[in-house]
């Protein structure tokens, strides 16, 4: 089992920025994916971003390409979501989620994934 924990979510204006940080613990050997999803009210969850653990390639939805940045730290099992310039469209719980080795063109695919965080909350107010 692998164990998810998200933090850094918060209230921000428009045009700011947040981090967020996804601790991984328990079997993290078996991680080979992991990303970040999100999902605003009566929307369904969508695709963030995601890193290859092991390599460290990154891709990123339309969206939020250029203005968010995900990275890893394998020394402390921990993923970050570096968020600048903020749109209130980006207000929604954002998840983490971890997986098994998958093809670049199906990481967006949330049931791909095998564990998932308890989700934070990241608000954007115009």
């Amino acid at each position: 089992q692998v164990q998810l924990v998200e933090s850094g979510g918060g209230l921000v204006q428009a045009g700011g920025s947040l981090r967020l940080s996804c601790a991984a613990s328990g079997r993290t050997f078996s991680i080979y994916v992991m990303g970040w999803f999100r999902q605003a009210p009566g929307k369904e969850r969508e695709f963030v971003a995601a890193i290859n653990w092991r390599g460290g390639s990154t891709y990123y939805a339309d969206s939020v390409k250029g203005r968010f940045t995900i990275s890893r730290d394998n020394a402390k099992n921990t993923m970050y979501l570096q968020m600048n310039s903020l749109k209130p469209e980006d207000t929604a719980v954002y998840y983490c989620a971890a997986g098994p080795p998958t093809p670049a063109s199906t990481m967006k695919w949330g049931a791909l994934y095998d564990y998932w965080g308890q989700g934070t909350q990241v608000t954007v107010s115009s």
